[in-house]
């Protein structure tokens, strides 16, 4: 048994309590229906606050949030293992270290809203190569590839590795070589900048080192 009556048209008959400033909602009292009997005791209206508006408009992103989403977005390439000899490694003998230069550049991805994008870049700086024997080098760059005409005995001018024991005796006769790339991750958007943790990736290749066998002419 109630009747409701808009919170801007209360019932003027009726003692009320003043609702919240600008809150939602409507005044609701007693009332009899068809059958029903009259009810000696007086009830005050009550004030019932409407419920809260679900499915409202969610705030907007800032940029740094926005950041976080475009770097979620990066595919970082895995680039594959480059070296020179090609097939098997020498002790003693200058191993070339390198990658593809067309695997070697700038990634980046672009989170937006309404009137706002945000583009995080990342871009390679160091690679780590882990020899499998124990040692690592650091090179700043992708490497330079070995060249047709270049000696054998020479010695990369910015990332390469000697061996200086064979491969024998280690699983599959081969030493587990992994480049991991060290990524340098930015953002800018809406005015503002920012700089992320590095982001890695890892490359993998078996190789095979063996003893370099002296030629003897009997002379």
């Amino acid at each position: 048994m109630s009747a409701v009556y808009s919170s801007a048209d209360p019932p003027a008959a009726l003692p009320v309590a003043d609702p919240k400033p600008g809150e939602p909602g409507a005044w609701y009292v007693y009332k009899c229906e068809a059958g029903g009997v009259r009810d000696a005791v007086y009830r005050p209206p009550i004030w019932i606050a409407d419920a809260p508006q679900q499915g409202g408009a969610a705030p907007q992103p800032t940029p740094a949030e926005l950041a976080q989403v475009a770097r979620s977005q990066l595919r970082l390439p895995s680039p594959e293992i480059q070296a020179n000899p090609a097939e098997e490694q020498l002790v003693n003998l200058p191993t070339w270290l390198w990658f593809d230069r067309g695997d070697w550049g700038s990634i980046s991805a672009t989170a937006s809203v309404p009137g706002v994008s945000v583009t995080a870049v990342a871009r390679p700086r160091t690679v780590v190569w882990t020899m499998g024997d124990g040692k690592s080098v650091t090179c700043s760059g992708a490497g330079t590839p070995y060249g047709s005409t270049t000696s054998p005995k020479s010695s990369s001018p910015d990332c390469g590795y000697t061996y200086r024991n064979s491969s024998a005796g280690q699983p599959h006769s081969a030493y587990p070589v992994s480049a991991t790339v060290h990524w340098t991750v930015t953002w800018a958007g809406a005015g503002q900048t920012g700089v992320f943790p590095d982001m890695t990736t890892t490359s993998t290749a078996d190789f095979q080192v063996a003893e370099s066998q002296a030629l003897n002419n009997g002379g």
